[in-house]
């Protein structure tokens, strides 16, 4: 077993999180307390975040550090985690309609 960490998909995986919470690197980087530049580099793997700097990351972008080193995104709780920040800000009407319909196709998933 590979025991080195891989900061370029670390870095992948912090970007496509960011990006799916509609963040830029500038805001990450003030919400977290690093500069715009280092939240750069942290995604392209070209350098290494501290274990604070990454915990942060993680609690800002909604997704584990599991998910961050290892790609476990198969944590159920990940899954609601992400689609609850997607619907975030959405309009009401709209989300009780995708949750409704969200419900009618887990009802019927074992007829899948």
């Amino acid at each position: 077993m590979d025991k080195t960490i891989n900061y370029m998909a670390l870095g992948d995986r912090i970007r496509i999180a960011r990006k799916s919470k509609r963040l830029s690197q500038e805001k990450l980087g003030e919400i977290c307390q690093i500069s715009t530049a280092h939240v750069g580099h942290i995604e392209r793997g070209t350098r290494i975040p501290s274990l604070e700097t990454l915990y942060r990351i993680s609690k800002e972008l909604n997704v584990s550090m599991d998910y961050l080193f290892f790609d476990t995104q198969n944590d159920m709780n990940t899954v609601f985690k992400g689609i609850s920040a997607q619907l975030a800000g959405k309009d009401g009407e709209k989300v009780k309609i995708f949750l409704s319909t969200v419900k009618a196709l887990a009802d019927k998933i074992d007829d899948l």
